[in-house]
């Protein structure tokens, strides 16, 4: 999926030397893989070519996608990381560069620098072509500009030196249909939490009930008063359309209603990522929601 528009989240670093802009690499690096992970995505750091940009270092994050316009090359044991809810220091070059070198020294490279012989070194089972979908680049390109612009600071010893620059950027309206095309099934989207539209869908599957309209109303109150955002379908529809119109929007977590579930005091909870459902009081459907969400 591609939108008619490009829009970008684009930062730059401007350091005294070399090693301060790398630090400033890394730090993005990191941020980067957070907040990838955070929005339900594996982005892979993948050594990539500058082009036009030009300098020494950049990568790529990508995601996994049959659609991908990329060729990826990598080791599959690179998609076993997981960054999760480590504390890092971004002031620590040790930490920082320790989490560059946990993610970046398993093979993974795009076509444009992909190199055959190396990747022949990788054990055979591990070994993996795909296709990608880019989602950001960082890079430092050192002085390439700040020297013929004569762009100077001055150093802590007096010196007039060009300052070291890197450009990191997020494609953030690429970033909706790359996680539809990583993220996704036979029925329609599955939305990480993170990222949901809604937090929860409702399905009331008679409506003009009075108990199932009011169980509803009630419920979506509940959710609303937490901080959360659902949708509610009260069309006329059937259940079935009602099912398969959560399901194409992809919305984490359903709660139906329905007045034989009502009359036993429970409503149903279903998963869209893995289909289950679970039978519980309104009220504790309401509190399942809302504790799923606390962390994210």
């Amino acid at each position: 999926m591609r939108g008619r528009e490009f829009l970008m989240k684009d930062g730059y670093n401007f350091d005294l030397s070399k090693e301060a802009a790398l630090h400033a690499y890394n730090r993005h690096l990191v941020s980067y893989l957070r907040t990838y992970e955070r929005m339900g995505l594996q982005a892979i750091p993948m050594r990539a070519d500058s082009g036009p940009i030009g300098g020494d270092d950049t990568h790529e994050f990508l995601v996994l996608a049959e659609t991908g316009e990329s060729e990826v090359f990598y080791d599959s044991a690179i998609t076993d990381l997981k960054f999760g809810d480590r504390g890092i220091d971004y002031d620590s070059v040790e930490d920082c560069q320790a989490v560059l070198e946990e993610f970046t020294s398993r093979y993974a490279r795009t076509d444009e620098t992909h190199d055959e012989a190396v990747f022949q070194d990788i054990p055979e089972e591990r070994r993996r072509r795909a296709r990608g979908i880019e989602v950001g680049q960082i890079f430092y390109f050192g002085t390439k500009y700040s020297e013929p612009m004569g762009a100077l600071v001055t150093d802590p010893d007096g010196n007039r030196v060009p300052v070291h620059m890197g450009s990191h950027g997020i494609g953030v309206s690429r970033l909706v249909g790359a996680i539809i095309e990583a993220c996704h099934d036979d029925k329609g989207i599955i939305w990480p939490e993170g990222v949901t539209p809604f937090h929860c869908g409702i399905v009331n599957l008679r409506q003009g009930d009075g108990a199932a309209d009011g169980a509803c109303e009630q419920i979506y109150a509940a959710l609303k008063a937490r901080g959360l955002d659902p949708l509610y379908d009260d069309s006329q529809e059937r259940a079935g359309a009602k099912f398969a119109t959560m399901d194409l929007i992809g919305l984490p977590w359903r709660i139906t209603v329905g007045p034989r579930g009502l009359a036993a005091g429970v409503v149903e909870l279903t998963s869209r990522k893995t289909g289950d459902s679970v039978e519980l009081t309104p009220e504790a459907a309401v509190a399942r929601v809302a504790e799923i969400y606390a962390g994210i």
